[in-house]
C-alpha cells in the first residue's frame, strides 16, 4: 500500500520547513482540522532523534495555539494514531460541544447534525487561521535546532 503522506501533501500546505509540514486537512464538518506531518517515512515518534521529536511537538503546540486564538474551540484534540497510515503525523483538531461527534473522537459515531450556517461561520475563519499558524510557527526555532 502506498503511503498517502509520501505520495502527496495530505492537505493544503500552510507551513513547511526542511523536515515537516503543516496542512489543513479539509475534513468534512471540521474546519481548522490540521495535520503536522514529518516529511520522511517514519512510523513512530520514538524512531526520530530527540531533537526531532521536540521540534515536532513545538510545531504541534504552535498549531494548537493558533487554533485556540482564532477559533476559540471548546477543546483541542491532539492525536497521533497512525494505525491506518503508519507515517509520523499528528492531528490537531478544534472541537466544539455542538460538533458532529462531540464528546467522542472525530472518528466515532455521529451524535448530531451541525447546521450549515455554523460550519460556514467556522470555515470563514480559515484565512485568519492560516495567518496565525504561520505567525506562531515563525517563532519556532529553525531546523536543525
Amino acid at each position: 500500500m502506498e503511503c498517502p503522506f509520501c505520495a502527496g501533501d495530505g492537505g493544503e500546505v500552510v507551513w513547511r520547513d526542511p523536515v515537516l509540514r503543516v496542512v489543513l486537512a479539509n475534513e468534512n464538518g471540521y474546519p481548522g482540522f490540521a495535520r503536522v506531518i514529518w516529511h520522511a517515512h517514519v512510523a513512530e515518534m520514538s524512531d526520530l532523534p530527540e531533537a526531532a521529536r521536540e521540534h515536532v511537538m513545538r510545531v504541534v503546540f504552535g498549531v494548537e495555539t493558533a487554533q485556540r486564538t482564532v477559533m476559540s474551540p471548546d477543546k483541542v484534540n491532539v492525536a497521533s494514531l497512525g494505525n491506518m497510515v503508519p507515517h509520523v503525523h499528528w492531528h490537531v483538531i478544534p472541537r466544539y460541544r455542538d460538533d458532529v461527534h462531540f464528546p467522542g473522537s472525530v472518528w466515532s459515531a455521529p451524535q448530531r447534525e451541525v447546521p450549515h450556517t455554523v460550519l460556514a461561520e467556522r470555515a470563514a475563519w480559515m484565512p485568519a487561521l492560516r495567518e496565525a499558524i504561520v505567525a506562531e510557527l515563525d517563532r519556532v526555532p529553525a531546523w536543525p535546532a
